[in-house]
């Protein structure tokens, strides 16, 4: 079993009783003739060091070994003896204090303790700052308390703080190194168990691995990861089983697999909901009534059906009143299943202009997203290169005032995206010759042929709006 950080079993800290942690029972529950359950193993207020070994929990004979050994199989092959050297600086006194009470480490009381808090004050906003609020932020609220019963997710989570500091400092990554090294060996050690595999725990800090070793340019340890967190998610039966349980895991699973990998990794359910994957929000669902009516730009830019669909949902999800209500999750998830729904369309040779929306509103939806969990910027270049090769063709399109806008709405949205230079000097070029064209002078000119094809008013519009007026003077 783990160090307990609750200083009682279930039954009393459910009561809120004190509890002398007696064992096999502690005594209130032997007076009471109740089961008693220690979480883990109790950590007493005299204890300085711990060395406890995990207890082999019960297999389950539902579950396939072979599955998530298989993964184990394709982790590093580090020494895991490495465990054996850690030490846990226990806490000297019985308050709960996050500083003090956490999983064995291989550094230094005060060096864990300063990862800890960047972790707390820095990290947790840096993977989600769709929620600012240390009260709500998930990785505050849900993942710190998984993170600090369980060693592994504590070593993965002290490792982004660390490759942080180590990449401010410029001196290498010899703490980032080491962590990474136990990180590997602790995460090993639960694939070998059927029922540990399966956490949530486990699942978290698979996928926060994948994101460091790819943030590394180490691409095939990266891949072996999120091989196994679809291994694991497929023996809790699929992508939105685990969501029920645990929403983050689901979230982040889904997200950095794209991410990193640079293609949907989970297929998505259908426009109503149904099926395995990742799921479509309400707004989307009711968003289903905008289908019912034709939509004149839709309809004049001669699209492709599934990209005509999702422009009218998105058209009437966004050019509503209302539609800056939609923030943290609700923006998430929409995102999510939106890029999904789009990247898994077959590429559209054939309609230059659907083509191109298909990869335009993926950009636009990663743009008013913002970076969450990992950065998307390799997701977006690559992208970049699939619609410069669709523009000239885009470009020749007539018959219709909206293929105009199009032609502003999808170059803006490439060159906000875009981070090679040599991709914004190109990119520019054809937004001068575009707007020289279509007799564009001004900022409000050209914004209005970006509200004609799909616009949100965010914070991010300003960024457009700088981009035009130094193309325009």
């Amino acid at each position: 079993m783990r160090t307990s950080l609750r200083r009682s079993c279930n039954a009393c800290a459910k009561a809120k009783h004190s509890c002398d942690l007696g064992t096999p029972k502690c005594s209130r529950c032997l007076k009471r003739k109740v089961t008693c359950i220690y979480a883990n193993v109790p950590l007493s207020s005299s204890s300085t060091t711990s060395s406890s070994t995990p207890e082999q929990p019960a297999r389950s004979g539902s579950i396939e070994k072979s599955e998530v050994k298989a993964y184990s199989l394709k982790s590093r092959n580090l020494d895991s003896a490495s465990q054996d050297s850690m030490e846990l600086f226990a806490p000297a006194g019985n308050s709960f204090d996050p500083f003090d009470s956490y999983p064995a480490t291989r550094l230094p009381r005060v060096h864990v303790q300063r990862l800890i808090q960047h972790f707390l004050s820095n990290i947790s906003f840096q993977y989600y700052p769709l929620d600012l609020n240390m009260s709500s932020n998930p990785f505050i609220v849900s993942w710190w308390p998984l993170a600090l019963a369980d060693p592994a997710l504590f070593h993965v989570s002290i490792q982004t703080a660390s490759l942080d500091e180590e990449r401010r400092a410029q001196k290498g990554f010899p703490i980032s190194e080491l962590l990474m090294v136990d990180s590997v060996s602790l995460i090993r050690k639960k694939i070998g168990s059927s029922l540990l595999a399966i956490q949530d725990e486990t699942l978290n800090s698979v996928v926060t691995l994948a994101a460091i070793e790819h943030g590394k340019g180490n691409i095939e340890a990266s891949r072996a990861h999120i091989d196994g967190a679809k291994r694991i998610v497929g023996i809790r039966g699929g992508l939105d089983q685990v969501k029920q349980v645990s929403p983050l895991t689901a979230r982040m699973i889904a997200w950095v697999s794209l991410l990193v990998t640079g293609c949907p990794q989970y297929a998505i359910q259908d426009d109503l909901g149904i099926g395995d994957g990742v799921g479509p929000t309400l707004q989307w669902l009711l968003a289903s009534s905008f289908l019912e009516a034709q939509d004149p730009v839709v309809d004049a830019l001669l699209l492709d059906r599934e990209v005509a669909d999702i422009l009218t949902r998105l058209r009437g999800i966004f050019h509503q009143p209302n539609a800056l209500s939609l923030l943290g999750t609700e923006l998430h998830d929409l995102t999510c299943f939106v890029v999904h729904k789009l990247l898994l369309i077959p590429p559209l040779q054939n309609s230059p202009q659907s083509e191109c929306l298909r990869c335009a509103i993926t950009l636009y939806m990663l743009i008013i997203h913002g970076t969450t969990y990992y950065t998307h910027t390799e997701l977006a270049n690559s992208i970049i290169q699939r619609l410069k090769s669709q523009l000239q063709p885009l470009a020749g399109k007539t018959g219709s005032v909206f293929f105009g806008s199009l032609q502003i709405w999808v170059l803006s949205v490439t060159i906000v995206s875009a981070t090679d230079p040599t991709d914004i000097q190109w990119l520019i070029y054809a937004a001068k010759i575009a707007a020289n064209a279509m007799g564009l002078q001004c900022w409000d000119d050209v914004v209005v042929h970006l509200q004609n094809i799909l616009w949100l008013e965010t914070e991010r519009a300003e960024v457009f709006r700088q981009q035009w007026e130094a193309i325009l003077t």
